[in-house]
This record gives structure tokens, sequence and C-alpha cells, in this order.
């Protein structure tokens, strides 16, 4: 199978919120935020939807890396995971 990895969405970001958490509108997790294009920069000053894009990974992609690669599975039994 396949696992995204990231993705692109037009939230309103600043410096500073990387990590912050990307929910859908049933407040489930999609993602954590950790950067924006570069166009999107001056929405520290006026946010344009047309060019402001934050990008960030997907939580799929994260839960994997935490089973697999980090081995920490006994996290993941503690979480209460929705699958929509």
């Amino acid at each position: 199978g396949t696992i995204p990895v990231c993705f692109i969405a037009t939230n309103h970001t600043s410096g500073g919120n990387s990590g912050s958490p990307v929910l859908n509108a049933d407040g489930h997790l999609l993602g954590l935020n950790f950067d924006r294009v570069w166009e999107g920069t001056m929405s520290d000053i006026e946010f344009d939807t047309s060019v402001c894009r934050n990008i960030s990974v997907d939580i799929r992609y994260v839960l994997f890396v935490m089973e697999k690669i980090g081995k920490a599975d006994y996290l993941i039994k503690e979480l209460d995971i929705c699958e929509d």
C-alpha cells in the first residue's frame, strides 16, 4: 500500500507555527504543520488564500514512522484512533 507523507492546505500560518495540529471540521487530527510556501510568507502582513499555503506532515505517516521506525507501537495502542 501507500501512505501519504505530506499535504498542502490554505491555513493561515506564521513563523512559530511548526508542530501545530491540522484538524478537520470534526476535530480529527489530520496532520502537523511544519512549513509554508515562500509565496505565503507575506501572510504575516496580509492573508491571501490564492497564494498562502502551509505544508503539513500527514498523521498517518507519523503513526507509520512511530510504529515501524521508532518501534513505539506501545504509544499507538494508547491513542484513540478513528479511521474515517
